[in-house]
């Protein structure tokens, strides 16, 4: 016999609500917060839930499920919308409007040193120095820096690099940097390369040219022609950019906020303007629930967008232009000024160039949500193709692929990548330390990553349909072997269909050869295949993110002392033993007694640091 849940007794709740402003959270059965809201008089927002001509076929679904509301109070709407976003982000709740950004935006930083360093910056703006920006992409970030070496001859090496010069680098040589480290310019002729930089990122390039043309015909005056010479080229060189350069307008800093809503999904496209141009522009799709308005959804991305934990690197304009209204518009535009510490305004009736700008907006919105539902039907269609080659009864809903990644056995990485009909699932990859193998040993690693993966499974939830394993006939027989095991427990009703993805003669694509586990058969898809595409994607993909992991731990041993691997030795001990010995190489060339004079090294220690740096 099932124990009815309880009714959620709403008017006994209304009654002991503060009319205060502040947050609400509704609870469902299971106890999962299902929406959070915020409300200048808590009472009467959430009475307006109850009413009974609620019109609203979401809020009808919603209030149906609360089973709970817990509400804080706050002293100031303002406060209170500050609290909703960080409730939203920390708990998803499914009935909000949910835009995952990880919002930390490149910009450009020109240093405040003796002989500043142009180079790129994320997080907070803790480097005394000019910033410019935002980029909505890095890759807009690295195209600017590689036009700015062609401009200006400012350095962009890291200041260890810097210090530690004794002669000019390739970029020199190749006329990129003005080697101030050398003292090849100098600081008055640099201050003004930088100076000139900083104006032509401010969008003043007219000034630049005008600026480099005065001094051309200075130094053609005085005979200096050398010098008029690199003048010339760095105007010749402004102008061309200047033909290429971006759209630009009248406006100095703002964002435009493009939105386009079809069939239960949107997509919310940003335009960056700063200093008369347009910088790049970024697209988003939010989670939305089914009957949602332009206006929450414009409210909901302001709020997410811009109100960030880091507030110093949240990117906040001073004018963001939008469709279209929304409640408590002017709040928020409050809220945005006192973080921003300066005024900033949001626009909904806008016309002239601005009109322009939305315009362009709405229409990146609409062509990516587009891009990206063609992506996902040609996803669909792969995976459809892929299964007339398996012919699977249930069809293919999810494939896992593993490969394996090291350098002649050192720091193997195991990495499981995982596609469903939409693509790559990243929520779901995994990258595997592999240990206690032979090293070198593919097929034991390739068993060390099955395992971790599905050694502890105990039911068929998130299992694959399909499991590629890259490899040859050996790497697949491993995987058989350890299933084979792996059956005999009872746990799962099936096991995966298992295949390996064998490389074509010269590890060209398209001659890949697929091989079934069990018979061996081995099947060759034509080049034109979407099935073979759909192989090649997840393989490369598993590929890609075995090899980064590699890379990655590769990098962090080699910046590892030879000493921290040595038991017995910690911190203070590798402090002393180089600062009395002079540094690692004479540590490596001591012998056990002078190893001994070291102050804290014991004779049984020393034996043993000696031992281990000398393989013994």
């Amino acid at each position: 016999m099932s124990i009815p849940l309880p009714v959620f007794d709403h008017q006994a709740f209304l009654a002991s609500v503060s009319l205060q402003a502040g947050v609400y959270r509704m609870y469902d059965k299971h106890q999962t917060i299902i929406y959070v809201g915020k409300a200048k008089q808590l009472r009467k927002r959430l009475a307006s839930y109850f009413r009974k001509d609620v019109g609203n076929t979401k809020t009808k679904v919603l209030v149906s499920q609360i089973m709970a509301i817990d509400v804080t109070v706050t002293h100031t709407e303002g406060e209170a919308l500050i609290l909703e976003n960080n409730y939203i982000k920390k708990y998803q709740p499914k009935y909000n409007i949910l835009l995952r950004d990880d919002k930390s935006y490149p910009y450009l930083l020109i240093t405040d040193h003796k002989h500043p360093k142009l180079g790129v910056h994320r997080g907070g703006k803790k480097i005394k120095g000019e910033y410019f920006g935002p980029y909505p992409t890095v890759g807009a970030v690295w195209e600017s820096l590689r036009l700015m070496q062609k401009l200006f001859p400012v350095r962009q090496c890291e200041d260890s690099y810097y210090r530690a010069r004794s002669r000019p680098c390739l970029q020199h040589q190749l006329n990129r940097c003005s080697a101030p480290c050398v003292d090849k310019i100098s600081a008055e002729d640099y201050n003004q390369q930088v100076e000139l930089a900083k104006l032509f990122l401010r969008g003043k390039s007219s000034t630049v040219i005008d600026s480099l043309v005065s001094k051309m015909e200075q130094a053609s005056q005085t005979l200096e022609f050398e010098s008029a010479a690199k003048f010339r080229d760095q105007i010749a060189t402004l102008r061309q950019v200047q033909k290429q350069q971006f759209v630009s307008g009248v406006v100095a800093e703002l964002d435009v906020i493009g939105l386009y809503i079809e069939k239960s999904q949107v997509c919310v496209h940003v335009l960056f303007v700063r200093d008369q141009k347009i910088l790049g522009s970024k697209s988003y799709f939010p989670v939305i629930p089914a009957n949602t308005d332009k206006s929450d959804v414009y409210q909901a991305f302001i709020s997410q967008h811009y109100l960030g934990q880091d507030l110093k690197s949240a990117a906040i304009p001073k004018e963001i232009v939008i469709s279209e209204t929304f409640d408590h518009i002017d709040e928020l535009a409050k809220l945005l000024s006192t973080q921003a510490d300066r005024n900033v305004k949001i626009s909904s009736k806008v016309r002239s160039e601005r009109a322009q700008y939305l315009k362009l907006a709405r229409t990146n919105a609409e062509n990516a949500l587009a891009t990206r539902n063609s992506h996902k039907e040609s996803m669909r269609a792969r995976f459809s193709a892929l299964n007339e080659v398996f012919e699977l009864d249930n069809g293919i809903n999810r494939i896992e692929c593993f490969d394996i990644s090291h350098t002649m056995g050192q720091q193997t990485v195991a990495s499981n990548v995982v596609f469903n009909q939409e693509g790559p699932l990243k929520s779901d990859y995994r990258r595997y330390n592999v240990f206690g193998i032979t090293p070198g040993d593919d097929y034991a690693a390739m068993e060390f990553a099955l395992n971790k993966r599905y050694g502890k499974v105990t039911s068929m939830e998130n299992m694959p349909d399909i499991i590629f394993i890259d490899g040859g006939k050996g790497q697949l027989s491993r995987a058989e072997e350890f299933f084979a095991t792996f059956n005999s427990k009872s746990i799962l009703e099936r096991i995966p269909l298992l295949v390996g993805v064998a490389k074509g003669e010269g590890r060209k694509p398209g001659l890949e050869t697929l091989i079934l586990a069990g018979s061996h058969q081995l099947i060759s898809l034509p080049s034109t295949s979407s099935a073979l595409h759909l192989v090649q994607h997840i393989r490369d993909e598993s590929h890609r993110f075995a090899i980064t992991g590699h890379r990655a731990k590769r990098q962090k041993a080699s910046k590892k002392s030879t000493l921290e691997s040595i038991e017995g030795i910690g911190a203070k001990k590798r402090q002393a033993l180089l600062k009395y010995l002079g540094g690692l190489q004479e540590v490596l060339n001591a012998d056990i007694l002078t190893l001994e004079k070291v102050p804290g090294i014991s004779k049984v220690l020393a034996e043993n640091i000696y031992n281990a740096l000398h393989d013994k």
